[in-house]
């Protein structure tokens, strides 16, 4: 996988993140969407948005306020229990996370269990059985065994909210501060993750509001509206995307973890005693999702919870291989019936549902999926970008990206400035550009033009030529292969939808 510094500068060079309000020296862990950006996150966000409401007849989608009433915080165990462990080095005076310290130690750990099996399958070929060597192999059962006593002892002092033992877990393992090396910490404590703000026109009547931390309450107070009005029966979900804020102390990584971001999230409502096997259902539903974009299923690992939030009786993340590791992009959460109940009780409103079937009014219990929309796009960024080098010496930078989602998805190229190849390019860009993002392009060499478009992702290329005026037909050449083929241009939408329809991406669920 390509460095991490040749992703952030590559997103920046190419149009597609840039440090916000960099003009006065950017603003630390939030990010602008360039052109490009912005349109790689939408068709990220499309692709979710179709497989999760319009192909479900069960599912709908609600866009709730950011700003909520804030006894909604109180009720949802945020103003409580929305805390991070953090730890100070008294030396180098910087501010870090204690469960993350601990993490990134069993993450060099797991970076040794591959130094191991690289070595092992270079030694055994063909023949060498990856499952067998991490099941049987001393040193590495002895790495994975360290891993999974460090995280079982982190999730039951977090749970116990035991900070005295987290710290004491960092000083048995001698972790030092990042920065510095030096190993004098502070005590662990506990600092709470919501932006405050106030509605209002004088301070002295103006209300304490939140900034909200997560989407998802915004979809359980509409419950019973969404109900009602959409004559829903259980089981049902509601989907939402938007923005979400966290006070992230240790903000970093890029756009993997910021202050600003983006959730994608589906609430699916059901009989209480059925969570178990929709539980089940969603998590391998949202990983067939995953691997409908052709990422490479080694890319990717269910880790279930150690410890659980307040509200669930299940957990797990479907972790990516992102350059810095194995690391969350969705969580599937079994959440009770703790939301529903708990606005009930802060509300004074009844949020039941009459089940016909059962003939009984009760709370429904929830299934909650949610992905990171921008830890989304880095994870599609960051294994898509790639050097390759070519037969005849050179290297080209590619940006794989899966063709359903790429910025655009066409570029039309006349060979030339001249002989009316210019005006036959822009009519083939009116044909396309009804169903694909199309762009034109006349400025330097063919050759130096196909590797920008590499380089921004682009799928396909049409190069008009010549031939092109007599015969009505253009050379498409595909990104990934290079390979070139005459085409007719009026079998061109045809060929194009066949590769592009996101009909034919999500079929593969």
């Amino acid at each position: 996988m390509t460095d991490f510094k040749k992703i952030i500068s590559h997103a920046k060079e190419y149009g597609f993140v840039f440090p916000s309000s960099e003009i006065y020296d950017g603003l630390s862990a939030v990010y602008d969407y360039a052109q490009n950006g912005v349109a790689l996150k939408k068709n990220i966000r499309d692709y979710w948005w179709k497989s999760m409401v319009q192909l479900h007849s069960n599912i709908v989608g609600i866009d709730a306020a950011i700003f909520m009433h804030p006894t909604t915080w109180k009720a949802s165990g945020h103003v409580d229990a929305f805390n991070d462990p953090l730890i100070d080095n008294k030396d180098s005076k910087k501010r870090y996370r204690a469960d993350v310290l601990v993490e990134d130690y069993c993450g060099k750990i797991e970076a040794k269990i591959e130094k191991e099996v690289a070595k092992a399958a270079k030694r055994f070929g063909d023949s060498f059985d990856k499952e067998q060597f991490v099941a049987t192999n001393p040193r590495v059962v002895g790495y994975q065994e360290k891993i999974n006593a460090i995280l079982k002892r982190l999730g039951q002092s977090l749970e116990k909210e035991d900070l005295a033992d987290v710290k004491n877990l960092i000083e048995e393992l001698e972790i030092a501060c990042p920065e510095s090396g030096s190993r004098n910490w502070t005590d662990v404590k506990q600092f709470n993750l919501m932006f405050g703000t106030k509605l209002g026109a004088s301070a002295d009547s103006a209300m304490d509001l939140y900034l909200r931390p997560e989407t998802a309450q915004g979809i359980f107070v509409n419950f019973l509206n969404v109900q009602k009005t959409g004559r829903m029966k259980i089981p049902f979900g509601i989907a939402q995307t938007g923005k979400a804020f966290r006070n992230e102390i240790v903000a970093r990584q890029f756009i993997f973890r910021m202050r600003e971001f983006e959730q994608m999230e589906m609430q699916f409502f059901i009989p209480p005693g059925t969570q178990k096997e929709w539980y089940e259902q969603w998590k391998q539903t949202r990983l067939n999702w995953h691997l409908s974009l052709g990422m490479g299923q080694e890319n990717y690992r269910f880790h279930d919870h150690e410890k659980l939030a307040h509200y669930a009786d299940a957990a797990a993340d479907i972790e990516f291989k992102f350059p810095f590791g194995f690391k969350e992009l969705e969580g599937i959460h079994s959440r009770t019936d703790f939301d529903l109940s708990s606005h009930e009780e802060f509300s004074g409103k009844k949020l039941q549902y009459f089940d016909p079937e059962r003939n009984e009014n009760y709370v429904p219990y929830v299934v909650e999926t949610s992905v990171g929309l921008d830890r989304m796009f880095l994870a599609v960024f960051s294994w898509a970008l790639r050097e390759e080098s070519l037969e005849d010496g050179s290297t080209r930078t590619l940006l794989k990206l899966p063709a359903v989602l790429a910025p655009t998805k066409v570029a039309v190229l006349p060979l030339v400035k001249k002989d009316g190849l210019p005006e036959l390019a822009n009519q083939i860009v009116d044909l396309l550009k009804w169903e694909h993002t199309t762009a034109y392009d006349e400025k330097d060499a063919v050759g130096r033009r196909y590797r920008r478009q590499d380089a921004l992702g682009t799928p396909f290329c049409i190069t008009v030529d010549h031939q092109s005026l007599e015969d009505k037909s253009v050379t498409l050449r595909d990104r990934d292969s290079m390979q070139q083929e005459r085409i007719a241009i009026a079998h061109l939408p045809k060929l194009l939808d066949e590769k592009l329809n996101i009909k034919n991406w999500l079929k593969k669920i």
